[in-house]
């Protein structure tokens, strides 16, 4: 079954792709949010060229033959929007079968415990303790993630003290039987790295994430040997040779690939395949809710290795207004703090006509 059309649906923020194959059966899919529209048009430039009139089942072969085609364009954009199709394909087949995703690469329906995680440095460790307490009280999450230093910040807090205050405040206001995550997103040379980490672990603190600029990993590798809390990391890289780098060298205790970011759910399972021989957990990176929640959800109920918990974003519209309307329903409703994959075929949910009527169209077709 040959894959006749690739159509994509775009703003600044999000492109969602449709695929169609010569039968007429389609599927959904996303490139990562973020210059959305610029993804688009390597979708349809680099992708569609060398994707369309490959088999719609295979995957994996389709994914390396557009590696191969365009190996002189190596990086993000090329794995984002091979992303977009992958993850299209993976619904069309979900479809045609009549099982969710999940199903069809090993797991099953079910909820999966959740994690608050704010995206916030610009508020006060009280505001943040405060809302995270409503939210608990709300939800139900007994697990939250919050920002430490200043985003790739050279050793430079978002104010001054404002780590040393963060990491007790909201210990306190939560109490000792929540699970407290942070992210340093790059933040941090290894000795403040190392530094910091103490405090985390004084606190009880069990996630460290991404201490140091994530592509120095030597930098992040002295970390994770000097403390007992686990260091983890990943999210940015898209380009397997690192991954198996990230892997042997246990650079960090715990992976965290974006499935939107990494190129879709084929490439992630063989990041997920290389952990779970090398005894590693993958707790991927879901920072949005756009469709990468929802892939990360079924993914999450399929591998062996999975993490603790998912990446759930707290961040409404006043941060992402881009969010609105994205869907027909809501995939994305918190219960006792875990997340739902229902038993609804491919991915389970419809994007919103309406959100496609306003959005920027492009086609690729066979012929």
């Amino acid at each position: 079954m040959k894959l006749q059309t690739i159509e994509t649906f775009s703003n600044e923020f999000v492109c969602f792709v449709r695929a169609t194959s010569e039968s007429g059966e389609q599927g959904w899919g996303q490139v990562a949010p973020y210059y959305a529209d610029i993804t688009a048009q390597v979708v349809h430039r680099q992708v569609a060229p060398h994707a369309l009139g490959r088999d719609c089942m295979d995957i994996d072969g389709m994914l390396d033959f557009v590696r191969d085609r365009e190996h002189k364009f190596p990086g993000s954009y090329l794995r984002r929007a091979m992303g977009g199709i992958d993850t299209a394909l993976w619904d069309m087949r979900g479809r045609m079968e009549g099982k969710p995703v999940c199903e069809m690469i090993g797991g099953t329906p079910g909820t999966f415990r959740a994690y608050a995680s704010s995206m916030k440095r610009d508020i006060t460790p009280k505001d943040e303790a405060e809302r995270f307490r409503k939210l608990r009280d709300r939800f139900g999450f007994d697990a939250f993630k919050f920002r430490v230093g200043a985003e790739v910040g050279r050793d430079k807090d978002e104010w001054p003290g404002r780590t040393e205050e963060i990491i007790p405040t909201i210990r306190k206001a939560l109490g000792d039987d929540v699970a407290l995550l942070v992210d340093a997103n790059s933040c941090y040379s290894p000795a403040r790295a190392i530094e910091v980490g103490h405090i985390l672990q004084d606190n009880g603190i069990s996630h460290y994430e991404e201490p140091c600029p994530y592509w120095e990993f030597e930098q992040t590798k002295q970390v994770t040997d000097a403390l007992d809390i686990d260091v983890t990391g990943g999210e940015q890289d898209c380009m397997m040779a690192n991954w198996k780098g990230m892997i042997d060298g246990r650079i960090v205790d715990v992976l965290q690939p974006d499935i939107c970011y990494i190129g879709g759910i084929a490439r992630t399972l063989r990041v997920a395949r290389m952990a779970a021989d090398a005894g590693l957990p993958i707790t991927p990176h879901a920072a949005n809710l756009s469709m990468v929640t929802l892939f990360t959800m079924h993914l999450l109920r399929a591998i062996p290795n999975a993490g603790k918990y998912l990446e759930f974003s707290i961040e409404g519209l006043d941060y992402y207004p881009w969010q609105k309307d994205l869907f027909t329903s809501d995939p994305y409703a918190i219960t006792d703090g875990k997340a739902m994959v229902t038993d609804a075929p491919g991915w389970g949910v419809e994007v919103n006509p309406e959100w496609l009527a306003r959005s920027v169209y492009r086609v690729s077709s066979l012929g």
